[in-house]
């Protein structure tokens, strides 16, 4: 089976720091800070999560990890003596530019005993938590980074969501296509093309794709293009080169297509991300 995750995980880093490893004494609010998202691993005890946007409360009273892929404000309440949770802030690559953090609900909540996949992971991670090595910090991270690539998996391996990118990645032939999107977006993709990778009928890849991505295929690859473009963008690449590798004729091509999606142009955007970045310049060839 091919890595369905392999080329979301090596365009747009994932890096997680983790800020609580132990007992949950008292009330924590958390905000929703531009491109980060928040896991929390309740390890034993019983929490309460109350999302800003919705005044209904959850309450969890068993091994539980719940996290939220996309800037969200929410708080934790611990019920009760004996809670204890690992929780971690992270960022995924763009908000705008990484298909995953569209792809999920605001919140995915698993019992822990529900994804035995997590077993080792955790026991390792948890072991950190408490035991406070030296150079624990670092591997409660990448651990934390470990837990969210793994869940994934599970989401699409139980095929736990029925429509969204990890819903395609979850279908045999569609993540055919879509794997072969990430692998090579400068390539002349066409529909039939995309079938033929596929192993499907052009009508009948078009209308499973648009059923079970959420969007045309022709949608998608172009909406895959335009978050690369910002990946490479804050990554110091001229636009000329990036208009190369994500399937551009020329800079002027990307960036109006840049801005039709985006509704600024790539420098607009690159200076928007960071005043201090010089301006955006054309690799004289």
């Amino acid at each position: 089976m091919q890595d369905r995750l392999v080329w979301l995980l090596q365009r747009f880093d994932l890096r997680a720091s983790t800020f609580q490893s132990g007992a949950l004494h008292c009330d924590a609010a958390f905000e929703a800070e531009e491109g980060k998202g928040h896991l929390h691993l309740l390890r034993a005890g019983a929490v309460e999560l109350k999302c800003h946007h919705n005044q209904q409360a959850l309450r969890f009273h068993q091994p539980t990890l719940f996290f939220f892929i996309n800037p969200e404000a929410h708080s934790l309440r611990p019920l009760g003596e004996g809670t204890s949770m690992v929780c971690a802030s992270f960022e995924f690559g763009l908000s705008e530019g990484n298909p995953l953090l569209h792809a999920l609900p605001e919140m995915v909540a698993v019992k822990i005993a529900d994804v035995p996949l997590l077993g080792l992971t955790l026991k390792q991670l948890f072991a950190e938590a408490t035991d406070r090595h030296c150079g624990g910090q670092a591997i409660l991270d990448r651990l934390c980074e470990v837990t969210l690539i793994l869940l994934l998996r599970d989401l699409m391996d139980q095929k736990r969501l029925e429509v969204g990118l990890l819903a395609g990645l979850a279908h045999p032939r569609l993540a055919r296509a879509i794997n072969a999107m990430h692998a090579d977006p400068a390539k002349d993709w066409t529909l039939e093309k995309l079938a033929s990778v596929a192993g499907m009928s052009r009508a009948r890849f078009a209308i499973h794709f648009k059923n079970i991505v959420g969007k045309t295929p022709g949608l998608y690859l172009a909406e895959w293009r335009v978050g690369l473009t910002q990946s490479l963008l804050l990554k110091g690449k001229p636009i000329n080169v990036i208009a190369d590798e994500v399937g551009y004729s020329s800079a002027s091509a990307l960036s109006r297509a840049f801005t039709a999606q985006r509704g600024v142009s790539p420098s607009r955007w690159l200076k928007s991300k960071d005043p201090s970045r010089p301006k955006l310049t054309k690799l004289k060839i």
